[in-house]
């Protein structure tokens, strides 16, 4: 909660502060003509898909200015239409002028975001297959865009290089192939009593007989594997480890991935290349 507080206040900063010092601080287009008035203001919904962000829009206003009253509408998850309306606001006007875009530009992101993954978590309903993010996120906002995440039905994967060893291509080529790897992971872990999952990222059926006679991990990733591959990976380890299927996954093919039983499919596309919802945010009448 403490980051999510620094990005807000970061957010809040870089509308009001000018970085050269060259201007007085504040919202001067506000400041010019409401001083204390107070009005009401709502956020409309322009787009269709999934709600995200109202909670986080909530810590936003709090931040701006205590004094500033939500009647809260609809809340995250809530599947919405154009005409809705998500939230009204009551306070100074000022404060809520500048509450208004940095509310706009999470919530349409984390919207974005939720609608996304909740297409790719729809798209394989019926299987026991779990739709993962990655680290593909925007500097800084990773805590938000994987909490949108979760909104749209989603699960993340590691946070960042420090909750899960993760032996990727580059990993495994650097430390002379598979087995040093998994041997220096597991030397690693022990010698500093690390409670961490091993997964090791393999480029091909070769790659997974490898990892199945050294042991030492808890998940195998199955990159770039086509869905017949990834079917033959999947009886190859028979539950042994957890599996994981990676790569150039669309909307289109993740259902025959999922339908060959693989554990988790991780999607970058969940963050990295999403369309934010239109959201607006209106003066209304007291």
């Amino acid at each position: 909660m403490t980051q999510m507080k620094d990005i807000i206040k970061s957010a809040l900063l870089e509308d009001i502060v000018d970085p050269k010092g060259m201007i007085p601080t504040g919202d001067h287009s506000a400041l010019a003509i409401f001083g204390e008035s107070k009005g009401m203001a709502k956020l409309l919904v322009k787009d269709e898909g999934i709600l995200a962000g109202v909670e986080l829009s909530k810590l936003i206003f709090e931040e701006v200015d205590k004094d500033i009253h939500l009647n809260i509408l609809m809340h995250d998850g809530d599947k919405i239409s154009r005409g809705d309306i998500v939230l009204t606001a009551e306070g100074r006007i000022t404060s809520l002028l500048r509450a208004e875009r940095v509310v706009l530009n999470f919530m349409q992101r984390m919207s974005g975001i939720a609608s996304t993954t909740q297409r790719y978590v729809s798209a394989i309903s019926g299987t026991r297959c779990k739709v993962l993010d990655t680290r593909k996120t925007t500097p800084n906002l990773r805590e938000i865009e994987k909490w949108a995440v979760r909104i749209g039905g989603g699960y993340n994967h590691r946070f960042g290089l420090y909750d899960m060893i993760m032996l990727k291509d580059n990993h495994v080529d650097f430390a002379g192939g598979i087995a040093n790897a998994i041997e220096k992971a597991n030397e690693y872990k022990q010698k500093n009593n690390l409670p961490l999952a091993i997964e090791i990222e393999t480029r091909h059926l070769d790659e997974v007989r490898e990892v199945l006679a050294i042991g030492g991990v808890d998940r195998i990733m199955l990159d770039n594997y086509s869905v017949e591959n990834v079917s033959k990976a999947v009886d190859l380890i028979n539950h042994r480890y957890e599996t994981e299927a990676s790569g150039g996954i669309t909307l289109e093919t993740i259902r025959a991935y999922a339908e060959t039983g693989v554990d988790y499919i991780s999607v970058g596309a969940l963050t990295h290349s999403v369309r934010s919802l239109d959201l607006s945010f209106k003066a209304s009448i007291l």
